[in-house]
């Protein structure tokens, strides 16, 4: 086996680290951690010695079930700390030759040589598309010949701190990060069709703290956004209505939730222990599913707000993919339809092998997604200098390219 590949998802709700190999048809999985998450809100670290106890749990699981060392990793980046812009790079031709890599690099640096403030950085530059002496939408100029090569890119930046507490966490438990990858670009990579970013289509991730949102058109990313309310929200307003602690008010969400109010049976109960000594409770399931219906029609309300921000709405012909743990829930497909007046369908990781039975949902479209795109932009774009930006690939195996790390199997090491 060769080319294995760890991503690190460090959620709010959850930790997971997977070990697999990318492979043409499929993503073979080799071993998975799952954990839960401590020290993360929204997306940002807020206890570094909780959630480095928490990555270290997650990434020994993962080395157990898969006979490897773990020391390098792709991780999951996400919290309101997100921006994106847009930004264009010129680059002169020279010589008869045509377009070369060298020629795409330098358009690439040109392009994210952008004025951004001392307290963030650059975590991706997804090109957009090309312009060769003045012929616009160029997918691909490697060959061609001109003279004058333009890109347009889309720049992702984050806060600088967010993504140093993060970095410090992860490599106190052992594990060198060797690039971010924002959330929803990793989801979706794993949950779209390549009609569906052809066409215009919004992706949605809705985790524990925080929902994600990416919208790819012409077959690449154009926005991309991180809203600081999730599926936790829902739980906090089950807690304050029947007065139950978190993780009660999670099992309720999770056994008895639905999305919509008028598809629960009015006469439906079930039986809840709120704080104190006294008796259970019996509660009516539609008043949970009103107050449920109430906190998600708020969510996709402000990813309706976040697309119109964008100014893409009106180019979303495939509609929307949902996606994350909380897509889940019961009856959140039609709610989103509902508010956004689009199409929209539930994904979760397909073609995926191996000891992949845990992964087969939703909640880990993120955690499969870091392994592809992360090979992916490490086979596209060597490593570039200053910032995490930088595509050093967290591969085992043979070299690819980048800084590469062979994983041992335990057993028969000196």
């Amino acid at each position: 086996m060769s080319d294995l590949v760890v991503g690190l998802d460090v959620g709010t709700n959850k930790i997971c680290t997977i070990v697999g190999e990318v492979r043409p048809d499929d993503i073979f999985v080799v071993g998975a951690g799952i954990e839960p998450s401590r020290g993360m809100k929204k997306g940002i670290v807020n206890d570094i010695g909780q959630l480095t106890a928490a990555i270290s749990a997650s990434v020994h699981k993962a080395e157990r079930s898969s006979g490897y060392d773990i020391s390098r990793a792709f991780v999951s980046v996400a919290g309101n700390h997100i921006a994106s812009i847009s930004s264009r790079g010129m680059v002169g031709i020279t010589g008869t030759r045509g377009v070369n890599r060298d020629d795409l690099d330098k358009a690439m640096d040109a392009a994210r040589a952008i004025a951004i403030p001392h307290n963030r950085e650059v975590l991706h530059v997804v090109p957009r598309s090309y312009s060769l002496d003045g012929q616009d939408r160029v997918r691909s100029p490697l060959g061609m010949h001109g003279f004058r090569l333009e890109l347009e890119a889309h720049i992702i930046t984050a806060s600088s701190t967010c993504l140093a507490n993060l970095e410090q966490a992860v490599e106190a438990a052992g594990v060198y990060v060797d690039r971010f990858i924002l959330n929803p670009l990793a989801s979706g990579h794993v949950v779209l069709t390549p009609e569906e970013r052809e066409m215009g289509v919004v992706v949605v991730d809705i985790g524990g703290g925080t929902t994600d949102l990416a919208i790819f058109i012409e077959g690449t990313v154009w926005h991309a956004a991180v809203i600081p309310v999730g599926g936790d929200h829902v739980t906090n307003d089950i807690t304050h209505w029947m007065r139950v602690p978190f993780e009660q008010a999670e099992i309720v969400k999770i056994q008895h939730g639905h999305a919509q109010r008028k598809a629960v049976n009015m006469m439906e109960t079930f039986l809840v222990q709120p704080f104190g000594e006294g008796m259970p409770t019996e509660v009516q399931r539609s008043g949970l599913a009103e107050i449920i219906e109430m906190r998600v029609i708020e969510i996709f309300e402000l990813v309706q707000r976040e697309i119109k921000r964008s100014g893409y709405d009106g180019l979303l012909r495939a509609g929307m993919v949902l996606t994350g743990g909380s897509s889940q829930l019961p009856g959140i497909r039609e709610v989103a339809e509902q508010t956004l007046d689009m199409p929209v369908r539930v994904a979760k990781p397909e073609r995926l092998t191996g000891l992949a039975d845990a992964l087969r949902s939703p909640a880990y479209s993120t955690s499969v997604g870091l392994l592809g795109l992360g090979l992916e932009m490490d086979t596209v774009h060597p490593e570039q200098p200053n910032g995490h930006s930088a595509f050093s690939g967290a591969k085992i195996g043979n070299l690819l390219g980048g800084f590469l790390k062979r994983l041992l199997p335990d057993a028969g090491v000196d």
